[in-house]
This record gives C-alpha cells, structure tokens and sequence, in this order.
C-alpha cells in the first residue's frame, strides 16, 4: 500500500478523461457563484434601491446598494467598456487552464475565478446604461475601505487558492512541482507515462 502525505494531489496520474471530468466541475462551479452573485444582486436593487443601509456588523459590514463602473475601489470609471473586454479575456485564459486541471484544491480555485470573472461580464455587458458600458452592482461595505459584491469574494479567494496552492508545489496538473523535478525520465516505467497511449490502456 502506497501512503500519501494529507496534502497531497494524485490527480496527475489522472488519464486526460479524468482531467476534462474536472473541468466540468470547474464550470459547475463557476455556474453556482454566477446564481449567488446574481441573485444577490437582485435582492440588493429591490431592498436597497431606496438608499437605505442594512448594518450587519454595526459599520464594519454593512449592505448599501452603489452602481460601479470602474474596477475595484471605483478606479478607472471613465473606462468601463476597458474592464468588460478584460473580463472576457480573463474568463477565457481561466478556462483555457482549467481544461487542463488535474488537481480538486485548483478545480476550486479555477471555478471560483471563472464565475467571478464571467458574472462581471456579465454585468458589463447587459445592465446600464448599455452593452459594453454596464456598471457592476456592489452592496457589501466594508468600513470606509471600498463595497464589493459576492463575485469580487469569489475572485479573491480563488486567488487566494492560487498562492496556497502555488506556495505548497501542487501544480496544475497534480502532485507536487518537487517530486515532477526531482523525477529522471530516464528512470520512468514507458508503461506508467502520463502518455495518451498509456491512459488508454
């Protein structure tokens, strides 16, 4: 029996099937945090559309509904058709990684990202003033700092996946960067290679 150390990925030993299976995951995912965002964002304009604030942490936390057509602290608001273009090209490079997912902590973090960037998106695209140039919904204060929405959660901890993951070697694919470096190819069994031909066999 081979142990396994608690932290560790076995995904890279998965056949590409296995890996395009969590690819399906990953957009599961990433479908799951574009309904909370969303739906969240619904329920913000019919509660909040009157101005009014809901404390939920005294001033700390708190729900009031802002119209943001910059990026994150309201920068760059002169530029809103800018964000909506980085938006696709980053859901577009986020999936074009996860197709190549081997491994369930980047699985998350992927889909995390993925329905992060896609709901934004969104939002650029089809709410006002009009396509292109829609301003994203925020509703969660944080003190004085800056109010965000549950997209912009999603994004930060997917990312914040992406350092632990990168911080700890587990790459992409699976396992650890450590052990896929320290491994001579010349030592490796032709019948246990991560090749096409072997997973289908």
């Amino acid at each position: 029996m081979t142990s396994v150390s608690p932290g560790a990925d076995d995904a890279r030993d998965l056949p590409s099937t296995g890996r395009h299976r969590l690819f399906w995951w990953v957009l599961a995912i990433a479908v799951v945090v574009v309904l909370i965002d969303q739906g969240s964002k619904w329920w913000a304009e019919a509660e909040l559309g009157d101005g009014r604030t809901i404390p939920v942490i005294g001033e700390l936390i708190r729900f009031v509904l802002v119209y943001n057509p910059g990026a994150a602290f309201s920068i760059g608001t002169g530029f809103t058709w800018i964000f909506a273009i980085l938006a696709g090209i980053g859901a577009i490079a986020v999936a074009w990684f996860a197709w190549r997912v081997g491994s369930i902590g980047w699985t998350i973090a992927f889909g995390l990202l993925l329905g992060g960037a896609i709901t934004h998106l969104g939002d650029r695209l089809f709410r006002e003033p009009g396509f292109g140039r829609g301003h994203v919904v925020d509703f969660i204060g944080y003190g004085n700092l800056f109010i965000g929405n549950v997209a912009d959660i999603a994004i930060f901890a997917g990312a914040v996946m992406i350092l632990v993951l990168t911080f700890m070697g587990i790459t992409i694919r699976g396992g650890r960067a450590a052990d896929a470096e320290t491994t001579d190819p010349a030592d490796t069994d032709p019948g246990t290679t991560d090749s096409p031909a072997s997973a289908a066999s």
